[in-house]
């Protein structure tokens, strides 16, 4: 029987047996790069270095040398960490490859959840510290095709989650992304994440469990599920470049975040729910960058049953000298009006600076 069929079966199957949640390892929903930031995540037409390899690794086979990337943020008043470090290398004049890492965590979380002893005191002592923390391993292969000014790429990641000693997954999933540019600076893309859906397989500790249960009496009696399925997501954009005298660029980009299911996008069906996302950069002198965008665009409930529109902001600005690339963001996790902008910072170093 082809291998093919029977991968497909297998997949199919898996996904309708398990949890499909519409919300699931959410953390690689936020992003990399604080020029991404800037421009409110409309880059997958664009992307064209090291980061690429989470936006659209399609966009790698442009890279002309190795490069890295570092990037920091914190999120919900630096109650939360996101870290990421990437490296991409050419393997030839057509093809590169590229690893990075992603870690979302929130540290040092009390428990006290044996803050009371067997006799009912209240023992300080008790209190213990763990973390909750998501971790993203993935490597990418990115190649040129035949026909002119069209490369695809691909992604194999790896997750991991861990509770504290509560409960941990692992899962695995696939990403795919295209990009095709015109002879007069038009460029499209688009990114299929989690095309044969994302599967997380979660081991609870039932003895440390068991302590939550008897600290809230009548509360968590049943374990949770210990399976969850992603459901696949798409990105398309197309975007236009400018050159004005030569000093100045400007580079604009219109996306679409597309989820196959219903959610509070702007349109939303039971289908497929989608948002928007504009962004631009004006670069001087290939040197300094100013960006701007709006995205996330969701119908959201007041306290009063209102409905309102809401969406997410970014600004950013850069810097680049002699292969060293510094950016810097104004955004936030989710609109502008449901959580607090953080500053964030991403670092980019072409290999050729060391030659």
């Amino acid at each position: 029987m082809n291998i093919r069929f029977l991968l497909f079966f297998f997949i199919t199957a898996l996904a309708h047996s398990q949890s499909v949640r519409k919300y699931s390892n959410e953390f690689l929903n936020i992003g990399v790069d604080a020029a991404a930031f800037g421009m409110a995540n409309a880059v997958v037409a664009t992307t064209d270095d090291v980061n690429a390899a989470y936006w659209n690794p399609a966009g790698l086979v442009n890279l002309e040398d190795n490069e890295i990337a570092l990037m920091h943020a914190n999120y919900f008043a630096n109650i939360a960490n996101y870290d990421y470090i990437g490296g991409a290398m050419p393997l030839d004049d057509r093809s590169t490859v590229a690893l990075h890492m992603i870690r979302f965590g929130v540290d040092d979380i009390l428990n006290t959840t044996q803050l009371i002893d067997e006799q009912g005191n209240i023992d300080y002592n008790r209190i213990s510290l763990f973390s909750a923390a998501d971790y993203a391993f993935t490597f990418s292969y990115a190649r040129k095709m035949p026909l002119q000014g069209f490369s695809y790429g691909a992604n194999a990641k790896v997750i991991r989650r861990v509770i504290g000693e509560f409960a941990n997954s692992w899962g695995f999933g696939f990403d795919l992304g295209v990009q095709f540019q015109t002879e007069n600076n038009w460029k499209f893309g688009a990114m299929a994440r989690d095309i044969t859906t994302t599967y997380n397989a979660w081991a609870i500790n039932e003895e440390e469990y068991a302590k939550v249960q008897g600290a809230v009496e009548g509360q968590n009696q049943e374990l949770p599920e210990t399976t969850e399925i992603t459901l696949p997501k798409l990105q398309l954009g197309f975007a236009k470049m400018f050159e004005i005298h030569y000093d100045w660029k400007i580079k604009t980009e219109v996306d679409l975040f597309t989820r196959f299911t219903q959610t509070n996008d702007i349109i939303s069906t039971s289908a497929v729910s989608i948002t928007p996302a504009v962004g631009f950069e004006v670069g001087y002198i290939d040197m300094i960058y100013l960006r701007g965008g709006m995205g996330n665009f969701q119908n959201t409930r007041q306290l009063d049953g209102t409905e309102s529109l809401g969406f997410q902001p970014g600004f950013g600005v850069g810097f680049k000298y002699k292969g060293i690339h510094i950016d810097y963001a104004f955004t936030d996790i989710g609109d502008q009006s449901a959580a607090l902008y953080s500053n964030v910072f991403s670092l980019k170093i072409d290999w050729s600076l060391f030659r």
